[in-house]
């Protein structure tokens, strides 16, 4: 272990930490070009293997069963060995699992590929909370991890730019295969570069004072049934249950809405699909910063979180009138808003766990809630499939969309009134 001398009063705080998100970031791309892929191809996959709504909802189900598992179960891996190896691990079964996409030869072989995804990706992100929790002071987290989600919304601009472009080449399977294997030149620097501060040698006095400056954990493990017991597990997990299916629905079923209501198809609706996540990383970054520059401001946690999140719901509301909108550019800017205000609203609750649990049971909390999470998004996907097959209309959708999360915001707060540190 490096144990760093003191600071000297000059000394200047080191920008290391910002290293470790740009890892994140880019591990986070990769896992929604991995994820996204499949919605970018609905359309082509269900003509040449003949699926039904109800066969791809079932996929994406199926997808969500194994993620919402192993999501609770890398929560506790997090705990115990760490985000180093454990984010390494979950990184290398995802991309091998998208690499095996090119290898199905029908739907099952669809739902085992889907399944193996789930597994892994499933750890991405209580390995990135951890990691977040790992090396940064409670003040920053929320911008920290506005900034490594971002990469989620890089990830769905790059899907529609670059899949399509394999695909009219070389056919659909190289999209999996090409993507997978460049993608797997991420794994080594990350297990090159990623520490604890405390273990890192480019980590000065003055930058490992500033990540420790909040009051010292408990650094014993806490099980699983006293963090049950907890108000504030239940708040962050109904949280991401209610939210969750939401971003789900627009990852996987937003290139089918804009080629059923206005046409769109392989070659035309990447623009439309750029501009959205271009608006959900403002959103991401910026819901971040919003709460962090309260708390700046004097504000509390509890103050500075809420009403950023308000701010996030209330811009998500008029989404339920997407499926009215005559032109394809004011859907866009509607939706748009909707996943911004979604990804502003999600890196505050993000933070819910490393606001109020201490850091050795960050993991833990974080995989039950991504577990209801995935729950949530199962439960939405079969609703939707049934919607479209037996409506064959978008807008019963949108209106859950836009109502969710000042119903997610209003649990957050009855259960965690103040967002005070858990006693255990």
């Amino acid at each position: 272990m490096v144990i760093p001398k003191a600071p000297e009063p000059s000394e200047k705080i080191g920008r290391y930490r910002w290293v470790i998100v740009s890892l994140l970031f880019v591990a986070m791309v990769i896992n929604y070009v991995d994820r996204q892929t499949i919605g970018i191809l609905k359309s082509d996959l269900s003509k040449e293997f003949g699926w039904s709504e109800g066969d791809y909802a079932d996929l994406v189900f199926y997808f969500q069963l194994s993620y919402a598992v192993a999501y609770l179960v890398w929560g506790k891996i997090m705990d115990k060995i760490g985000a180093r190896w454990g984010f390494g691990i979950a990184f290398l079964i995802w991309q091998v699992a998208h690499i095996a996409h090119a290898g199905a030869k029908g739907l099952n072989g669809f739902i085992f590929a889907r399944m193996g995804l789930g597994i892994g990706e499933a750890g991405g992100f209580p390995g990135g909370i951890k990691a977040v929790a790992e090396w940064f002071p409670k003040k920053e987290r929320a911008f920290a991890t506005g900034i490594f989600n971002a990469g989620t919304n890089i990830g769905a601009i790059v899907t529609p730019l670059v899949v399509p472009a394999i695909v009219l080449t070389w056919g659909w399977q190289m999209a999996f295969i090409v993507t997978g294997v460049v993608g797997l030149v991420w794994l080594p620097i990350w297990l090159i570069m990623y520490r604890t501060p405390r273990q890192h040698k480019k980590i000065g006095a003055a930058e490992l004072a500033h990540i420790e400056q909040d009051e010292a954990d408990p650094v014993e493990k806490i099980p699983w049934i006293k963090l049950l017991t907890k108000r504030e597990t239940w708040a962050y997990s109904i949280g991401k249950f209610l939210i969750d299916p939401i971003w789900w629905m627009f990852l996987f079923w937003l290139p089918d809405f804009l080629g059923k209501r206005y046409g769109l198809d392989l070659k035309t609706f990447g623009p439309p699909l750029i501009a959205i996540y271009l608006l959900s990383d403002v959103g991401s970054v910026g819901g971040g910063w919003m709460s962090s520059k309260f708390m700046s401001m004097g504000w509390s946690i509890n103050k500075a979180r809420k009403i950023t999140m308000l701010i996030c719901a209330l811009l998500a509301v008029p989404v339920m009138f997407a499926s009215f909108a005559d032109s394809v550019w004011l859907a866009v800017l509607i939706i748009g808003v909707a996943t911004a205000a979604h990804q502003g609203f999600s890196a505050n609750l993000y933070t819910l766990p490393s606001d109020v649990f201490p850091r050795a049971a960050v993991g833990s909390v974080v995989g039950i809630g991504g577990m209801l999470g995935a729950v949530g998004g199962m439960v939405f996907s079969k609703y939707i499939g049934k919607v479209l097959e037996q409506i064959g209309t978008y807008t019963p959708i949108f209106i859950v969309a836009g109502s969710a999360y000042l119903v997610a915001l209003l649990v957050v707060h009855l259960l965690t009134p103040k967002m005070e540190p858990v006693k255990i």
